[in-house]
């Protein structure tokens, strides 16, 4: 299994002002994303929640949560994301691919779009 990093532009989605491009690491196995806060705090989001997490180890933990823009390859949209700490990887989850549309093909590494049903 390889690691897979995209170029996504983050922004406020109640502001009407340009984002700004960052790299993320694909992680279709962690559920929401997750962006350092000092990032957030300049594109001047604010967390609308607390969010209790279970990390790989089994331990439990306490994050603010708030909602951000995502644009990648021509997909927009927004997406609840976890204000990262010091040392948080930078991740782009489940939830965020699922919301712009987006699977990650394992063999070629690249993100591809989203076979959507309607049942």
């Amino acid at each position: 299994m390889g690691i897979t990093y995209v170029s996504v532009e983050l922004y406020n989605p109640r502001q009407d002002k340009a984002g700004q491009p960052h790299k993320l690491l694909v992680d279709s196995g962690a559920t929401f994303s997750v962006v350092p806060e000092e990032i957030l705090k300049t594109l001047d989001v604010s967390p609308t929640r607390t969010q209790q997490f279970v990390l790989a180890d089994g331990q439990m933990i306490e994050r603010p949560v708030g909602e951000v823009g995502f644009r990648l390859g021509g997909a927009q949209a927004t997406s609840p994301v976890i204000f990262g700490a010091v040392a948080d990887v930078f991740l782009l989850g489940a939830v965020t691919l699922e919301t712009l549309c987006l699977v990650l093909d394992p063999f070629k590494r690249e993100l591809r779009p989203a076979k959507l049903m309607l049942m």
